[in-house]
């Protein structure tokens, strides 16, 4: 995915034909980017190993609430009051989702691991999406960021599967994973960017939140978890707090 991203990331900035600056602060701002989102992104892949795709996503998608909190004390936007409901209504969501099923009776401790783990992977993202806008604010070419930021997921992605202990084995089907996959968290990342730059962090990264509801139904049709009321009220409110956060 790394690899990918680099590729595609160095195509978009040869086509685009502008100058690219490879300046100190742009190169510490990308590599610290780039170990906030690889750390973030594996550990929720670490945590869905335990807990279902749905509750893990919204979860991580629910760092919203972190965002609006740090951007209000951190970027001076406003907390207005529908910013302020959103963050109650995503909290009770996160709460919701909580279940203690029996057939975690005996493994809660782990089980309360990997949820912990899912909530600091969302609280990293968060810091991102504050970084991105810091970085837009101070003139730097976001574009050169990426650039800088997609190599780190290569380094994370051998570190990871030392640390799993597992086989470094390339297949054509990891290869056509990877190729997917890295285009799209390349698009991902270049569309927030494009976002961050022209609007309020706790606004953008809100909207960019939404495919949380893709990924609950997606797992769904696959029959790879049950929709409980407990997850239609969670996602509900999930949903909820996002309109009222981008209509802040």
């Amino acid at each position: 995915m790394g690899a990918t991203w680099t590729i595609i990331q160095a195509v978009i900035l040869a086509a685009d034909g502008r100058a690219i600056r490879f300046d100190a602060q742009t190169v510490v701002f990308g590599l610290i980017a780039g170990l906030l989102i690889s750390v973030s992104n594996t550990l929720l892949i670490e945590s869905l190993t335990r807990i279902d795709v749905g509750i893990g996503s919204t979860i991580y998608r629910l760092n919203t609430i972190a965002v609006v909190v740090m951007a209000t004390f951190m970027l001076d936007e406003p907390l207005t009051a529908a910013k302020l409901l959103g963050v109650i209504l995503g909290s009770a969501a996160v709460v919701l989702l909580f279940e203690r099923k029996r057939e975690y009776a005996d493994e809660r401790t782990t089980l309360r691991v990997f949820f912990s783990l899912v909530v600091f992977a969302a609280l990293l993202r968060a810091c991102f999406g504050i970084l991105a806008k810091v970085a837009a604010t101070r003139g730097l070419d976001l574009r050169v960021l990426l650039l800088v930021n997609a190599p780190v997921w290569i380094v994370m992605g051998f570190i990871y599967t030392l640390w799993r202990g597992e086989t470094m084995r390339i297949s054509g089907a990891m290869l056509r994973y990877a190729a997917v996959s890295g285009a799209l968290i390349c698009g991902v990342a270049n569309f927030l960017m494009l976002a961050v730059e022209r609007g309020q962090a706790s606004v953008v990264v809100p909207i960019a939140n939404m495919s949380f509801l893709v990924a609950l139904l997606i797992s769904v049709g696959l029959g790879m978890e049950r929709l409980t009321p407990r997850k239609v009220t969670a996602v509900g409110l999930a949903l909820a707090a996002i309109v009222a956060l981008t209509r802040a």
